[in-house]
């Protein structure tokens, strides 16, 4: 029976027509820089000053270098393997192991989650400021705060309302998105704009941009590394790119060039960002709330409207990265039921809109359960970056181990010593000598080991009711199953 089943999959598999091509280099660097830019510098600038003050530039930096260097192992995996899988299929190609496969494929869904998790934090305290807007500024009355829970229960809303949206069915255009990173590029410039009007006014501190602050049990190395583990969720993004590798016209080409360049567009606007934030507010205050490019706004341009809406931009920039993120973790769990290495409950779709709805509602609980138990943005953004830099060591050691594997078409090459030092870096990013906080291991530990479960749940239901074993069918399809 088991063979029957997969013979007709297999077969299904083969008449299945291939994506359509439709991306050229221009939607492709707009897709890039959309998907890098969002949640993570408009929520992390703050949490990244507490840990070095006035030199939140550097963090940013190193993790802009590593993430170039990481990128030159997906460039070539990429280009060699051009299909819509990502770091699971090059790790299944290079080891060959099914668990394995379905770790780094785990891994990559829960960093998703975590990533949507501080997105609805960050959308809860721009929600705030905006009602504050709208009530002192427009209607003339007095400003609230919101206590820590209500901010919470707003979260979790959101949230919610990001599933209603998920099972309702959002085909993700790429004109969509365009509109979306225009609104989050937009929310970015204004913060350097306001940088260079409040240095014209004599408002802007620049001697602060080279002031070293670290809590006196840190020394800077350390400091510097912890600032950049953190740093380092604002760079990640650009590896989704590579699900679009089927979509693009001459990916082999294309890939390298427009990668490389919307990572140098984004690095760029990060330093920019970092330094326009610690020239117009101290580091202490920088830090404080999870809405700290406001403060920048409000401080660098009191007189002028900016301030008033630009709690509204940064709400659409993190939903934007909420709503990509959900869809990204929903769309992998069905496929990996569909692949019959979870449960296959999570595979059921709903008949009329074709929705996986029980991903849907077990990624959302898994939100949920992420953003009342966990809470802080450092604490989430942290284990996101903990989670997706450990997919990107394991990517660099791909790279090197498959390249004794030769493809029928031409591709792109990285320098040898770069996956290595990719390798390096990322692995000591992801150790507990960076002096992350060990609440970001828990979290990722429980995430993965509900994943773990899982699989030997489904692992004892092939067995006894289907004899069959727990494996990927088709290791390029994990996306869709």
């Amino acid at each position: 029976m088991s063979e029957t089943t997969t013979a007709d999959r297999t077969d299904e598999a083969k008449d299945e027509p291939g994506l359509k091509r439709v991306m050229g280099p221009k939607l492709l660097l707009l897709f890039i820089v959309g998907d890098i830019l969002g949640t993570g510098i408009y929520a992390v600038t703050g949490t990244v000053a507490k840990e070095v003050g006035g030199v939140v530039w550097l963090p940013f930096l190193i993790a802009f270098a590593v993430a170039l260097i990481t990128a030159f192992s997906y460039l070539e995996l990429v280009t060699k393997y051009p299909q819509a899988a990502g770091a699971a299929l090059y790790a299944h190609k290079a080891f060959g192991v099914h668990f394995v496969t379905f770790l780094l494929a785990f891994a990559v869904m829960c960093s998703g989650i975590t990533s949507a998790a501080t997105a609805a934090r960050a959308f809860a305290a721009n929600l705030e400021a905006m009602v504050n807007v709208v009530r002192s500024e427009w209607l003339g009355g007095a400003e609230v705060d919101l206590s820590s829970g209500l901010t919470t229960v707003l979260a979790v809303c959101f949230v919610l309302v990001i599933a209603l949206v998920n099972l309702r069915g959002v085909a993700e255009s790429v004109y969509a998105n365009i509109v979306l990173t225009c609104i989050e590029l937009t929310g970015l410039l204004l913060v350097i704009f306001v940088g260079f009007y409040a240095f014209t006014q004599g408002k802007a501190d620049l001697s602060r941009v080279v002031m070293f602050d670290t809590a006196e049990d840190k020394s800077i190395f350390i400091a510097v590394t912890t600032a950049t583990s953190l740093a380092f969720f604002a760079m990640v993004g650009f590896e989704d790119s590579v699900n679009m590798a089927e979509e693009v016209h001459e990916p082999s080409k294309v890939f390298p060039k427009i990668l490389l360049t919307g990572l140098s567009i984004t690095g760029a606007i990060y330093v920019l960002v970092s330094i326009t934030a610690i020239a117009l507010v101290p580091a202490g205050e920088l830090g404080q709330g999870d809405a700290p490019l406001l403060k920048v706004v409000n401080a660098g341009a009191p007189d002028l409207p900016i301030g008033d809406i630009f709690p509204l931009i940064s709400m659409f920039a993190v939903a934007n990265t909420a709503l990509i993120n959900m869809l990204m973790a929903s769309r992998l769990l069905y496929g990996m039921a569909r692949q019959r290495v979870l449960p296959p409950v999570l595979g059921r779709v709903l008949p009329g809109r074709r929705t996986p709805w029980v991903a849907i509602l077990f990624t959302t609980a898994l939100a949920v359960g992420l953003i009342t138990v966990v809470g802080r943005i450092s604490a989430l953004g942290g284990t996101t970056a903990l989670l997706l830099l450990g997919v990107f060591t394991v990517v660099n050691v791909c790279c090197l181990v498959l390249r004794r594997e030769r493809v029928d078409h031409e591709h792109f090459r990285a320098p040898t010593a770069l996956p290595i030092v990719g390798g390096l870096a990322c692995a000591y990013l992801v150790g507990p000598w960076t002096g992350r906080a060990t609440e970001q291991y828990t979290v990722a530990l429980v995430l993965i080991g509900i994943g773990i479960v899982l699989w030997a749940i489904t692992f004892v239901i092939n067995r006894a009711l289907y004899s069959r074993h727990t494996y990927f069918e088709q290791p390029d399809k994990i996306e869709h199953g």
